[in-house]
């Protein structure tokens, strides 16, 4: 008897099992292949919904819509369904039992389907998790700071309490999909101590992940922007992953890539390139206008002229469908590209016009800025543009959009200032940085040439504006305790009042802080005082020694920017030979990673200081980096691939004068025929001037030879030839001043197609060289590299180098013809070695 009561026992066991093991609500849910469905499964099944079940349904319901392309959602449907408040209602009831995975998921997914931050599921979500944050796996963890980023708090306890957790188990984290979400959430909190470890275990990580993942590369790069710190080994091993995944990224990748680029100002031309080709290839029929807008915006200003006409004409095309951002977008891609195209520019007028209701204040900055560098010539939009600018500037309180109103109000044509305008200028300039309000006294510049009452008397408004924005820059300079703080803020500085008020007080604010200077921060005083040229001794002589002490800290391509200010302003400090050196041994091992156009003016500087690294110059002149820098410039806008073609003909040009053993040829000559044609050669009055007291010096005006072009393309402002007696020898045919129709003087130019005369036994051929203010440091008479690199290579061509300096020239005891011809003369007769 009891073994048949026993038997039934153990023969139902395993369908009882079977039976716990079948949750018939759970097959249904993952059999669903639409949101509607789950919501069907819901409403049936409310009764029975268990946690899991909830956790899964939410689940699906992004699932379905990550999916689908951004515009084809339908996150209002899911909000507005009655079910999917069943969801929020089942889920708050039974936070308590959720795992700790499924709790943050949970949390992820309703942020996604747009749950409001204030919904009390969305609430208590985090404050379980927060419960529990010590326990939960860095996976988990990662995700959870994720969700407070997405909820704009990055700065609260709880997110300092993660990145406390981070800094305990940093060593602990295996993946780089689980901290750079970390490292982009808690960016506001690091120290610079926990910064440094987290970049150094993103380096490893990204080593050993799986280089397709390029999502993680990207966030490490947004780390780097968030946190305005760049450690650029890092940056550029994120940029080779990027290079490897190109063929995957989309027009929504590139271009949050190329935004982060811009931010951080990192220019990567081998990135150009492969970008250039990716979106050649993803060109073909996009007719969307969603698609269309991204593709003009981030091809057309490194495409070529084909494929920009060809974007113009879809875009002409499109016009009328596109949404006033994207409408906008294409707006500043046609300013960036200096899109010509009269026909596209007046479709993209009259769509922005419609639109402009719909632009917040700083949107029409960017549209007004764009139309006027454009050209606009539509008063009609123009005087909108104006009266919208006026109405948000009396609104606005935030002193960054005061000024970029102001600025760019200055840009509209206008003969009478507002009172109001002034009246915010005045009340906003006291909580300016330095940056804005050298934009204030650009802006003053212009109400000033713009108002025809100025040319008749000082209006006092003018002069109590220039007052003070004298004495807030005076004043903010005087405060800074930090150098970093210093060089930030006068980052973009230039312009007259910047150099007449401000320049010199700044270099004896960053002598004071000299101590301050170290490897982090050597190229940004390098790169002030090259763009100042300012010869500060003391701040240079402290950058050389800085430099040489840390070179290994240094990124290679910085050591360019930090080499240059010695090349252009022709200095040399106390350890010249070993600055140089180090930063030369520094670079050879990074030539083939250099850009190529960047490596072009690293050897140009070097050259201007008299150094040519052979394996550099090598490199440069060789067939395949040639053919590789053609490539890259073609992604340049216009000006900076004319300045990198400029430099590498100089380049070649000193090569070939100064290093004849290395063989290279001189391939120029086409180029710089071309730039003779192009070139504007009218002369100066103080160049009139010379020549006729030169002809009375010498004793004819045929003795002396104007405008001649040189071997090699230098041009001399006046040859002449004394013989072994010091006496002058005519030329056989005078130089001719031709007077254009415009009444400006220009010279005949001799020409180095020419044959150039033999010079008889022991006469001289002598180069004469007025030099203005360009060719000096800023502050002193100390002559700049470039003008002392003419002189060296002239001398190589056979010639007397005499220059004169503006200074002299000008000076209070050179005022009467006869100072002249004796100041020509000592100059001519006695300098002569």
């Amino acid at each position: 008897m009891l073994r048949l009561r026993l038997f039934p026992g153990r023969s139902l066991r395993p369908f009882h099992r079977q039976a716990v093991l079948q949750d018939p609500v759970l097959e249904h849910l993952k059999a669903c292949s639409s949101e509607e469905q789950v919501f069907n499964v819901v409403g049936r099944n409310k009764a029975k919904l268990s946690v899991g079940h909830v956790n899964c349904a939410i689940g699906l319901l992004w699932q379905f819509q990550i999916e689908r392309p951004e515009m084809l959602r339908t996150l209002n449907l899911i909000q507005n369904h009655p079910q999917f408040l069943t969801l929020r209602v089942l889920a708050e009831n039974k936070i308590s039992l959720m795992e700790d995975c499924a709790l943050v998921d949970t949390l992820y997914n309703v942020l996604r389907l747009k749950v409001e931050h204030h919904d009390t599921l969305v609430q208590q979500l985090v404050t379980e998790a927060w419960n529990r944050l010590e326990r939960l796996p860095m996976g988990t963890l990662s995700k959870f700071a994720v969700c407070l980023s997405d909820m704009f708090l990055q700065h609260s306890p709880l997110m300092g309490h993660i990145t406390q957790i981070v800094s305990q188990r940093l060593d602990t984290i295996q993946h780089a999909k689980v901290l750079t979400p970390l490292m982009v959430s808690i960016y506001a909190l690091v120290s610079p101590q926990l910064r440094d470890s987290i970049i150094k275990r993103a380096d490893t990580l990204l080593d050993q992940m799986d280089p397709f993942r390029f999502n993680n590369p990207r966030r490490v790069v947004q780390f780097f922007k968030n946190s305005r710190y760049i450690h650029k080994p890092l940056l550029d091993k994120c940029n080779q992953l990027f290079l490897q995944n190109i063929d995957h990224l989309d027009t929504d990748a590139i271009g949050i890539i190329m935004g982060l680029y811009h931010t951080l100002q990192y220019s990567s031309s081998y990135f150009k390139v492969a970008v250039k080709q990716r979106l050649m290839e993803l060109m073909d029929g996009k007719t969307d206008p969603d698609v269309f807008t991204k593709l003009f915006s981030y091809l057309g200003p490194i495409a070529g002229q084909g494929v920009r006409e060809e974007l113009e004409r879809t875009a002409l095309l499109l016009a009328d469908e596109l949404n006033s951002q994207q409408a906008l977008v294409v707006l500043e891609a046609m300013e960036d590209m200096q899109c010509r195209n009269l026909q596209l520019i007046n479709k993209m007028e009259s769509v922005l016009y419609k639109n402009l209701e719909t632009y917040r204040p700083l949107e029409i900055t960017r549209i007004t800025q764009a139309l006027v560098l454009l050209h606009c010539q539509n008063p009609d939009i123009l005087s909108r543009l104006k009266t919208k600018l006026l109405h948000h500037l009396q609104s606005s309180v935030y002193p960054f959009e005061v000024t970029v109103l102001i600025r760019v109000l200055s840009m509209l044509p206008s003969r009478r200032l507002d009172e109001g305008v002034v009246s915010r200028v005045n009340a906003v300039l006291p909580q300016c940085s330095l940056n804005n309000l050298n934009t204030y006294s650009i802006v003053v510049a212009k109400w000033i040439r713009n108002d025809p009452s100025y040319r008749i008397n000082t209006p006092s408004r003018y002069v109590q504006l220039l007052q003070t924005l004298n004495r807030c820059g005076r004043e903010r300079l005087k405060h800074f305790q930090r150098l970093d703080g210093v060089l930030e803020e006068l980052k973009f500085m230039s312009g007259e009042w910047f150099e007449e008020m401000l320049l010199e007080k700044s270099i004896v604010t960053m002598q004071k802080m000299i101590d301050q200077i170290s490897w982090t921060n050597v190229q940004e005083l390098a790169i002030y005082l090259t763009r100042t040229n300012y010869l500060c001794t003391a701040l240079l002589d402290r950058i050389a020694s800085v430099t040489v002490e840390n070179i290994d800290k240094i990124h290679y391509s910085d050591a360019y920017i930090t080499l240059l200010p010695y090349a252009i302003l022709n200095y040399d400090p106390p350890m010249v030979e070993e600055f140089f050196d180090a930063c030369i041994q520094h670079i050879t091992p990074y030539i083939g990673s250099f850009d190529p156009h960047l490596l072009v003016l690293m050897a140009h500087a070097l050259a201007m200081a008299d150094y040519f690294p052979e394996e550099m110059i090598r490199e440069i002149f060789s067939v395949d980096f040639l053919a590789k820098l053609d490539a890259h410039l073609e992604t340049f806008p216009e000006s900076q691939n004319l300045y990198i073609r400029l430099r590498l003909m100089q380049l070649n040009r000193a090569v070939c004068l100064e290093c004849p053993e290395f063989h290279v040829p001189w391939f120029h000559e086409r180029y710089c025929q071309q730039l003779q044609k192009r070139a504007n050669s009218s002369i100066s009055p103080i160049q009139q001037q010379i020549h006729k007291i030169l002809g009375e010096v010498l004793g004819g005006i045929n003795c002396a030879k104007a405008a001649v072009v040189t071997p090699y393309y230098y041009t001399v402002d006046f040859e002449l030839v004394l013989d072994r007696h010091l006496h002058p020898l005519p030329y056989s045919e005078p130089t001719r001043l031709q007077i254009s129709g415009g009444g400006k003087g220009h010279w005949q130019s001799g020409s180095a197609e020419k044959e150039r005369t033999e010079l008889p036994p022991g006469a001289r051929r002598i180069g004469l060289d007025f030099l203005d203010s360009r060719s000096f440091c800023r502050n002193t008479r100390h002559m700049k590299g470039e003008a002392t690199m003419k002189k060296r290579h002239l001398e190589i061509l056979g010639y007397h180098v005499l220059q004169i300096p503006h200074y002299e020239w000008n000076s209070m005891e050179l005022s009467t013809d006869d100072a002249w011809k004796e100041y020509l003369k000592e100059k001519i007769f006695t300098e002569l070695p």
